[in-house]
């Protein structure tokens, strides 16, 4: 279950994203509208919420609209997003903002009612490390609602590169079962996986990949250097991807794993239940 990215390279594709993300992130808002539409069936009343992984802070004022007394804490890798998220909060009720790395949060134990997590997870270096942190920050009886991407996302754009050269240009992602398995290891109580398939549909294959440029998302794990992108690579590439076009476009799936887990409650003790966060500087 362990990837290695190198978040320097990370945070700089989305530092240099971030201007043009909310026009090209048409997906993640998507998949960012149907994670929150989830937390409408569970009854939860949180004084503290995570946005961990805000990006540009899509969640930040549905967050704040749906949980009126809670504090809401924005966690992103890149400060430059980190610094465009904040500016979504009310205007009397700016949220809290940190930069930092969801695979080692700067929170105190038990912090957190709820952990919001929208298309975040997949760029953890070890899942089973970062469900720990999660766990670690959050309370008693808090709640883990998280969307990430699955195997077959970019499948289309996988096959097609395969057929081109022997490099890797598209990240392999974690299957359903397996993060569920991870949750449960991890000491997460009633787990709850769900997965499906949202297809995009383009014209050419370099408006895909503009837009994977566009949110940043054009960064492989370590080891899997795509090497120069050469105008014979990428005509090669754009002929391979045709055969997948279907009544005049061509399709980019992609596969949204959604989970819910909770932290089971301590026993009939009573639970300490001051706040403490850990705000850096």
């Amino acid at each position: 279950m362990t990837q290695f990215f190198d978040q320097q390279r990370v945070r700089q594709a989305f530092d240099k994203a971030v201007d043009s993300y909310d026009q090209a992130a048409v997906l993640q808002k998507e998949v960012c509208r149907r994670l929150l539409e989830k937390l409408d069936v569970v009854c939860l009343s949180p004084e503290w919420v995570l946005d961990a992984g805000t990006g540009t802070g899509e969640a930040v004022k549905p967050l704040q609209k749906k949980y009126k007394k809670a504090e809401v804490v924005l966690l992103d890798l890149s400060e430059a997003m980190l610094q465009k998220a904040v500016r979504q909060g009310a205007l009397f009720r700016k949220p809290h903002q940190v930069c930092g790395n969801i695979e080692s949060l700067p929170f105190a134990e038990q912090s957190f009612d709820l952990l919001f997590s929208n298309l975040a997870m997949q760029w953890c270096n070890d899942l089973g490390a970062t469900l720990m942190e999660f766990k670690r920050v959050l309370k008693p009886g808090a709640l883990l609602q998280f969307a990430t991407f699955g195997p077959d996302t970019l499948k289309e754009l996988r096959s097609s590169w395969q057929k081109v050269d022997s490099a890797v240009h598209v990240n392999n992602f974690i299957d359903m079962h397996d993060i569920g398995d991870a949750l449960l290891q991890s000491g997460f109580a009633e787990p709850v996986m769900e997965s499906e398939i949202i297809t995009v549909n383009y014209k050419e294959v370099d408006t895909l990949m503009q837009d994977l440029r566009d949110i940043g998302a054009n960064v492989t794990a370590n080891g899997h250097r795509q090497g120069l992108l050469t105008h014979n690579l990428l005509k090669k590439l754009y002929e391979a991807y045709e055969v997948h076009r279907q009544d005049g476009v061509l399709p980019a799936s992609y596969e949204i794993i959604y989970g819910h887990a909770w932290v089971g409650k301590l026993d009939d003790r009573s639970v300490h239940r001051d706040i403490e966060v850990k705000f850096p500087g």
